[in-house]
């Protein structure tokens, strides 16, 4: 996947200078040699962080620098020192994980005990006193395996702070005036490290004329006929396509400064059927598919959450609408008793053809229906040429989104469920999805919240990565589908 940080990850233990620094040692060997285990790359710092003024931090932040590792864990083979085992991270300024040993066996407990579980309590303190953001698991004491374990889900989380700390959302054009619902404060990004840089539509339409006959347009048109296959059915309309990619990603080159990944978030109706004489639904789902996230509608935080998924994932995700009920006759047909899921839990995401082949049962380029009715009255398909679509492939998914809301806070939603095997019987790129209690979850997370109408989906149950990479932003309202019995603060108990 392109446009996504690599980790380069590194372990550095500690020791409080009341314990053998000997089992710090032996333990972190154990943990590395786990990690290798699972094929995970470490760089193992000889240096052990202990106990003192400033303890040997200046060494020990020399060791990694020199190392370039870009992602550290603090691993607290025995208690630990408290102040320098935080400074490290202070130094560090990346993503870092703090996680410690547990006890092995009932051998130790005479001479060998490392008490670390009380020590994360004291780091854990002393994390706060200094204003120092780390991650720590859920349950961050372990053996070497079930820390190497905790270490393998850090490398996902650490990937996204790293690019989101190097992001920037470009954008072409306002949103329509009628249609402001993916609002976007600019502030709370700001906030976050991410850089975002506004364009008038008429920067890209002048950048997309200058691509004309650009000898790179062919192998772009092979490029896009071998993906398509048999799903080809508007040829004629792909050398435009062709030509509107290649602007785009030369604009990114062209754009991305000092920041190292770059995602954008580009108006698509009404004025650019007539003036580009096609939609870029197909080439949005490309350039996502490359890792290049492109949500359309000018929705900077669809575009944001969309580059979470991907860093957190590896892989291409997708921005739909939260879009339209399941029919009660489909849903008695091919949903009831064959799934456990109610009526009121399903519904159908859409988008017009920005999402990924690969997330297709079977992709085709078709023409926008509705643009097609409003901008060429029902007729032959020309300007409204463009879309992929086709049915999104069955399976575990997530649900998501960050937003700035309207007071220019930051707040989020996950959910997870999944795609169900059952034939949408529509156009565009949709799926019927089935989330446990979505009905209370649509009414008192996302209307209540504020939320557009836009979601970010990833594909596979991704909620535990993305929850922690939230927090570890900052994020206080993280909502997600209540289980029954749990109840939201608006729901009403006598409903």
């Amino acid at each position: 996947m392109n446009n996504i940080p690599q980790v380069k990850l590194g372990i550095i233990a500690v020791s409080r200078d009341c314990f053998p620094i000997t089992l710090s040692e032996k333990r972190r060997k154990a943990v590395v040699a786990s990690l290798k285990a699972k094929g995970i790359d470490v760089y193992e710092s000889p240096v052990i962080i202990e106990g003192g003024i400033d303890g040997n931090v200046e060494e020990a932040y020399e060791d990694i620098k020199k190392s370039g590792i870009n992602a550290l864990v603090v691993y607290l083979g025995n208690f630990g020192p408290e102040y320098p085992e935080v400074l490290i991270a202070k130094k560090f300024g990346g993503p870092v994980m703090y996680v410690a040993a547990a006890e092995e066996n009932v051998g130790v407990l005479s001479s060998d005990r490392g008490d670390a579980y009380c020590g994360m309590l004291n780091a854990s303190y002393n994390l706060k006193l200094m204003g120092v953001q780390a991650y720590i698991p859920e349950y961050p004491v372990g053996t070497a395996e079930e820390c190497a374990d905790m270490i393998a889900d850090f490398v996902s989380i650490a990937r996204t702070l790293l690019g989101l700390k190097d992001l920037k959302i470009i954008t072409f054009g306002p949103r329509p005036f009628d249609f402001l619902a993916c609002n976007a404060p600019i502030a709370p990004l700001y906030k976050l490290g991410v850089n975002v840089q506004e364009n008038s539509e008429l920067d890209l339409l002048k950048s997309y004329k200058e691509h004309a006959n650009d000898p790179r347009i062919p192998a772009k048109i092979k490029e896009m006929e071998d993906e398509l296959g048999e799903g080809n059915k508007m040829p004629g309309i792909l050398p435009k396509l062709a030509q509107y990619e290649l602007t785009l990603l030369d604009w990114i080159e062209a754009n991305k400064g000092t920041s190292k990944y770059v995602v954008m978030a580009n108006k698509c109706w009404p004025a650019f059927q007539t003036e580009f004489g096609f939609v870029p639904c197909y080439v949005n789902s490309r350039l996502t598919g490359m890792g290049y996230c492109t949500a359309c509608e000018v929705d900077i935080y669809g575009a944001l959450s969309e580059f979470i998924g991907t860093c957190v994932t590896g892989e291409a995700v997708t921005l739909l609408d939260i879009n339209n009920s399941v029919p009660a006759d489909m849903y008695k047909e091919s949903i009831e008793g064959k799934f456990p899921y109610r009526h009121n839990e399903t519904f159908m995401g859409f988008h017009c053809g920005n999402t990924p082949m690969c997330r297709l049962t079977c992709g085709t380029m078709k023409y926008q229906l509705i643009m097609n009715r409003g901008l060429e009255h029902g007729g032959e398909p020309d300007i409204t040429r463009g879309t992929l679509e086709g049915d999104i492939c069955p399976g575990d998914i997530t649900f998501y989104r960050l937003q700035g809301n309207k007071d220019s806070v930051l707040q989020a939603y996950i959910a997870e469920g999944e795609v169900l095997p059952v034939a949408t019987q529509s156009f565009g790129g949709i799926g019927v999805f089935a989330i446990p209690e979505m009905n209370r979850f649509y009414r008192h997370v996302l209307i209540e919240g504020g939320y557009p109408h836009h979601g970010a989906v990833a594909f596979g149950h991704n909620g535990k990565a993305i929850f922690e990479v939230l927090k570890y932003l900052g994020v206080e309202t993280i909502s997600f589908n209540q289980p029954k019995g749990c109840y939201y603060k608006s729901e009403n108990p006598f409903a």
